[in-house]
């Protein structure tokens, strides 16, 4: 049997293609699109046909890209196209497909969607440039307070001084670990120690560690086991969940305010709620505010934010326990993290 030719499977393989491809001839017409370029470009490949591509794709710099290649000059750059008010980045390269001895007379268009590398390379750079920030505080501090002592050797120097640096070497600590964990949270290697728990028990001693704090603050918390609850978890992860959330919640919330946990039954899930009356997080960042590396607009709360690293580490948690977690929030009225665990036992590796 002879071998099929491989122009007769060219054309199959490139409408099958993830990839957008757009072939254009010398007069800016489009001779051929796949489906990946009509989703990427918002046309039907077939009406595309035979259409100048200004009218495919109404972009001004795609068809000035277009025509450079023509003349011989490809091109490879992102491109932002919106369409029903979503904003996508996609790589598009345009390069000129030219004969022996001969002007190129076509142009080939791929377009890969860049989307989510562009908002993963964004978020990193903005991550490391939070992380420097958090770590060269407390380092500066430390810095500062042990010159101080070296140049002002007498003990009152060093009673006042030491504990502050060692404070600070507690908050880098912390900081560590909260990388270490979210670390472990990507890599899938967040381990669990499973056993029967009670969640009252879990929440109350976390509860209790923070009313000094919120009481000092002015602010009201309290602890409302609705009905009793057992789950199947580990209580030290469950003890993170409690500690980030109340952390969260104090921090956002001002003098007079309220922060309330709540523990409760719904069908077949335990129900954990963390209520404040604090800032609120803006309606546009409120879908972002479990991605990692997301920060909330530090503008807004200058001196009251962190890494983004802990709701980051309260997500990967409820998600290893085959959980969920959602949050609500109205600006300036205050915010509610509500966390769904499944009741039912929790099927062991190997069971």
């Amino acid at each position: 049997m002879p071998p099929v030719p491989i122009e007769s499977t060219f054309a199959p393989l490139v409408r099958a293609l993830p990839l957008g491809v757009i072939i254009v001839n010398r007069a800016c017409h489009v001779e051929f699109a796949n489906a990946a370029a009509g989703a990427t470009f918002g046309f039907d490949p077939e009406r595309a046909i035979a259409l100048h591509i200004i009218e495919a794709v109404p972009n001004v710099e795609l068809e000035r890209r277009i025509a450079d290649a023509l003349k011989g000059e490809g091109s490879v750059a992102p491109l932002m196209l919106t369409r029903a008010r979503i904003a996508r980045t996609y790589r598009v390269s345009v390069y000129p497909l030219t004969e022996e001895n001969q002007e190129s007379s076509r142009v080939v268009v791929f377009s890969d969607d860049q989307t989510a590398l562009t908002r993963l390379d964004r978020a990193r750079k903005e991550f490391l440039s939070n992380v420097s920030h958090e770590l060269r505080t407390p380092l500066s501090s430390i810095k500062l307070m042990l010159e101080t002592v070296l140049e002002a050797p007498e003990q009152e120097a060093r009673e006042l001084f030491v504990p502050q640096a060692l404070a600070q070497v507690d908050r880098l600590t912390a900081l560590v670990g909260q990388l270490l964990e979210q670390a472990r949270a990507e890599s899938g290697q967040l381990q669990l120690a499973l056993r029967d728990v009670d969640l009252e028990e879990v929440a109350r001693p976390i509860v209790a560690s923070f009313e000094q704090q919120a009481s000092n603050k002015g602010v009201s918390l309290e602890l409302a086991a609705l009905r009793p609850v057992r789950v199947e978890a580990d209580p030290d992860r469950l003890s993170q969940v409690f500690v980030n959330l109340i952390d969260n919640a104090l921090r956002h919330t001002a003098e007079g305010g309220r922060i309330r946990v709540e523990i409760d039954a719904r069908d077949s899930d335990a129900v954990l709620r963390v209520r404040d009356t604090g800032d609120g997080i803006p309606y546009r960042d409120l879908p972002h505010i479990f991605e990692r590396f997301y920060v909330v607009d530090r503008s807004r709360n200058r001196g009251t934010g962190g890494a983004g690293l802990g709701l980051a580490i309260v997500k990967g948690i409820v998600d290893a326990h085959n959980g969920a977690i959602s949050a609500e929030s109205m600006l300036g009225r205050g915010t509610a993290f509500t966390i769904r665990l499944p009741i039912m036992r929790i099927k062991r590796e190997g069971s």
